[in-house]
């Protein structure tokens, strides 16, 4: 079981551990209208997938713009994936004028943490990730963030992203 920091506290992640040149585990999210989503949704084009615990707070917020501000002009999708409620996510969207930033819930099974190995024990929160997934769904970069407060590796992520 792999471990990481949330708040300086040691806390265990529930799921399978995805690696870099796997096939990308599928899952069943909901979007902001409580349409259920799964990878398939996203077939044939590359994915930048980012994990935030709740993106109400700061860093989840400097985040979730950063990737899509930066990532936005490729020809692929940018997803945001946290537990928080739909109406939540559909809200922050609204909140900050971001009308094209996909987010997507994964509070009703947490299918998408136990199929990722993102799941906090006890917080039942995502822990802080990103994963690249080429047009074919093979993992080619995953970062899970060892300090669940920090920020992940931009450069790294967005380069892993435009270079395939």
């Amino acid at each position: 079981m792999a471990q990481i920091t949330f708040k300086q506290q040691p806390v265990d992640l529930i799921g399978d551990e995805v690696k870099v040149n796997d096939q990308a585990p599928d899952f069943k999210v909901v979007d902001q209208g409580l349409n259920p989503i799964t990878l398939a949704d996203y077939e044939g084009k590359k994915k930048l997938i980012s994990v935030v615990p709740s993106i109400d707070t700061g860093v989840c917020d400097q985040q979730t713009r950063q990737f899509n501000e930066q990532a936005n002009d490729e020809d692929g999708y940018v997803l945001t994936i946290s537990a928080d409620l739909p109406f939540a996510q559909k809200r922050w969207c609204a909140s900050n004028g971001l009308d094209n930033v996909i987010t997507l819930s994964d509070y009703q099974a947490h299918s998408f943490a136990k199929n990722y190995g993102v799941l906090m024990d006890g917080l039942m929160l995502l822990a802080r990730a990103v994963f690249v997934l080429d047009e074919n769904n093979k993992v080619v970069y995953k970062e899970i963030v060892p300090e669940g407060t920090d920020f992940p590796n931009f450069d790294a992520a967005l380069e892993a992203y435009r270079n395939i």
